[in-house]
């Protein structure tokens, strides 16, 4: 399985003072390791090593990356939930992650993530953007949904896998507009990408890291954002319009969130400690400057209960996405 260690402890002092590190009986007294369920490169990978970067000076100890891919996640996210119960292990997991898969694997998931995880806080949320190959004829979404709806299940989509957050945001949108477009699924986005620009598929949704260098090459055509309002802060979508104006009424939200979580057991005031080290680094100033150009923005969570009903409302909403997908995987 893909695995990589860094160590990230650079200075902020804007966000070490105070430190948290004497907060509750000398606890972190040693590092701290990050676990990251996919593969580096991705928006996981990016987002995790700037939260890992910016809690080493809040905790006042490094904070270790590591990479454990697989399983959609579930091989890293196993692997926190069977660490010591001590708070020194962190999992940085994705909404299929922590709610979909556990719908998406009713058999084989190895793990709870409300029992087996101590939810802390979400770090950030994102919006997914539907592209089309900028030589394809639409336009915009009204062209694609009158093209599909006039030859249903011609125009194609590819997505990373089935069960993806893409395979199952297509199955929303498939029933919002009731239209029908196909779904091929890849072994990743890079796969998916690169035959969308080969003309082998027609279209896909992805977080806005991954499109970006192709929407400024004129590669692809960004034709809706997946969330509510436009995404005013990257340049190449401000004029794109977001579900709400497009689907009014359908209540589709095509967007992703990330949240970090520690291993179930973990004593309730190391909770509290790492809870409001998370807190403290989405509030700065910092880590906005620098999670909004990879599309994303920051968002926390007031307590670790609040975070935890979070998750058990979207667990709810994931199932409905995997059953209208069809996406159960083992």
């Amino acid at each position: 399985m893909p695995r990589r260690r860094s160590l990230l402890a650079m200075p902020f002092a804007s966000l070490a003072a105070p430190s948290l590190a004497r907060a509750q009986e000398d606890f972190p007294a040693r590092s701290l390791r990050l676990v990251l369920p996919f593969t580096p490169g991705g928006a996981v990978d990016l987002t995790g090593r700037l939260l890992a970067e910016m809690l080493a000076p809040v905790l006042g100890q490094g904070v270790a990356v590591e990479n454990r891919g697989g399983s959609a996640g579930n091989l890293g996210g196993d692997a926190v939930a069977r660490a010591a119960k001590d708070g020194y292990s962190l999992l940085l997991g994705s909404a299929t992650l922590l709610c979909a898969n556990k719908s998406l694997f009713p058999k084989s998931m190895p793990f709870d993530p409300l029992v087996d995880l101590a939810p802390l806080s979400r770090i950030a949320t994102g919006t997914l953007v539907l592209v089309v190959n900028a030589e394809r004829p639409w336009q915009n979404f009204e062209e694609l949904v009158s093209a599909a709806r006039e030859k249903p299940g011609r125009i194609v989509m590819g997505s990373s896998g089935k069960g993806s957050v893409s395979h199952l945001m297509l199955a929303a949108l498939n029933r919002a507009a009731g239209i029908e477009i196909d779904h091929l699924p890849y072994r990743g986005g890079a796969a998916a990408i690169q035959d969308l620009r080969a003309g082998g598929v027609d279209m896909m949704f992805d977080v806005i890291p991954a499109l970006i260098p192709h929407l400024r090459a004129g590669r692809f055509r960004a034709l809706a954002v997946g969330s509510a309002s436009r995404v005013t802060f990257v340049p190449e979508l401000r004029e794109v319009p977001g579900m709400a104006e497009l689907l009014p009424g359908s209540g589709i939200d095509m967007h992703t969130w990330y949240a970090t979580t520690t291993t179930g057991g973990t004593p309730e005031e190391r909770v509290e400690v790492l809870h409001r080290a998370v807190r403290q680094v989405a509030a700065s100033d910092a880590f906005r400057a620098r999670l909004e150009p990879l599309g994303f923005t920051p968002v926390s969570d007031a307590s670790p209960a609040e975070c935890r009903d979070y998750l058990l409302a979207q667990q709810d909403i994931w199932k409905t996405l995997v059953e209208m997908a069809g996406a159960t995987l083992g």
